[in-house]
């Protein structure tokens, strides 16, 4: 196909397309993080359920070249056809697999609906056929509509329960700051919502791997959550995401239990940072606190990208060696620095003087919005966008 210059398509909290060229350069910028202070070697096999964008990218970033791991990567990404792009996550894929090839590394890619048994099989197939049993197996799917296996669709809502929730949000579309008020979730809400991202899925998937014998001696299963502040509690924890995520932590308890007993492992929640992400951006009122969050954290010197969080987990918590450090409740906690009393205290400062007015002043909002676009390979330095690039890049599905 010829080449094109591609120029971002962007509506609200969605990019329409990618830029490979971009794609690629943030993937070399994961894989220098991911094996800074790194050994290269450890870990001898990892599954990452949700590998092509965001912490599941950096978890595959992380198992392949900071710790040598022979890995599968679960996706559901689109193709180029035509003149239209990829997706972001199959160019980020692809340069994985390019990265990977160049350094004698493995980066196994399955193409398809994480949630569907089809899927599963394939995986448990390819894994099978590698030899090799797992050390890691990380689930980070962020997907907002599951068909379960009786073939009944589930969608997760954004909502909180028992009373309406206002507050303050930014409006993507004019970077306006506007109130919210969103109605309250229906039982039917909380419960569709707890299918799509409780622990349902995890545990279909771990079990899975246990009865196939995929699981190596001593493998640890980590799924990733966010707890956050008190002025997001109403909408994401104690809203019906966060029942959801509480779900998935009664999940992982016991499926620690579980791998504990038959294998000396163990199942964990690791709660991360808010950051810039497909999901998060879709968030009401999030993409206000992350601005607000981004400007006091940087000025203090301790923000993380995904990729410094991840790098950060496997160091101190997951890799060859570690005991993973957890809280009365069991869980990781790599948030801690956004955490921090004083960085929150700062934070809700800024939030109760934000105007429209004053927005890209008193936050980093300007990172926001840069750092949404680099989710898609757009405004990352080194890359001419006036140039024509090749936007039919392949993807080895094995």
């Amino acid at each position: 196909m010829p080449s094109q210059v591609v120029a971002p398509r962007i509506r609200g909290f969605i990019c329409l397309n990618a830029h490979p060229a971009g794609c690629a350069a943030n993937v070399a910028s994961e894989i220098a993080t991911a094996t800074a202070g790194a050994p290269g070697t450890g870990l001898n096999a990892a599954l990452v359920v949700g590998a092509s964008t965001g912490y599941g990218l950096s978890s595959l970033a992380s198992a392949v070249f900071g710790y040598g791991a022979q890995a599968t990567a679960v996706c559901l990404e689109r193709p180029p056809q035509g003149d239209k792009t990829a997706s972001a996550g199959w160019y980020n894929l692809a340069a994985v697999q390019r990265a990977a090839a160049a350094r004698g590394r493995t980066a196994s890619v399955i193409n398809g609906d994480a949630f569907s048994d089809d899927i599963k099989r394939a995986t448990l197939a390819r894994l099978a056929a590698t030899g090799k049993k797992l050390d890691l197996f990380v689930y980070s799917l962020a997907a907002p509509k599951r068909t379960d296996a009786a073939g009944v669709s589930h969608a997760s809502v954004l909502k909180p329960i028992g009373a309406p929730f206002r507050s303050k949000t930014i409006s993507l579309g004019n970077d306006q700051v506007t109130a919210i008020e969103i109605a309250p979730a229906t039982d039917a809400d909380i419960a569709a919502t707890r299918k799509v991202m409780g622990g349902e899925d995890l545990a279909a998937w771990t079990n899975a791997l246990l009865d196939a014998d995929l699981l190596a001696p001593g493998c640890r299963v980590v799924a990733y959550s966010y707890i956050g502040p008190e002025l997001t509690f109403p909408i994401y924890r104690s809203g019906t995401i966060g029942a959801a995520k509480q779900h998935l932590e009664q999940t992982v308890a016991a499926l620690s239990s579980t791998l504990k007993a038959r294998l000396g492992g163990a199942a964990y929640v690791s709660v991360n940072k808010a950051l810039v992400t497909q999901a998060s951006s879709a968030i009401p009122v999030v993409p206000l606190y992350i601005s607000a969050l981004f400007k006091v954290m940087k000025a203090a010197g301790t923000h993380e990208g995904t990729a410094e969080q991840i790098a950060r987990l496997f160091r101190d918590h997951l890799g060859p060696g570690r005991t993973p450090a957890v809280d009365a409740a069991g869980r990781i906690r790599i948030d801690d620095l956004e955490m921090a009393p004083d960085v929150q205290a700062r934070v809700v400062a800024l939030w109760d003087q934000v105007t429209s007015d004053n927005l890209f002043q008193l936050t980093d909002y300007a990172s926001f919005k840069r750092d949404f676009r680099m989710l898609f390979g757009f405004e990352v330095p080194g890359i001419d966008y006036a140039a024509p690039v090749e936007t039919d890049v392949a993807l080895d599905l094995g």
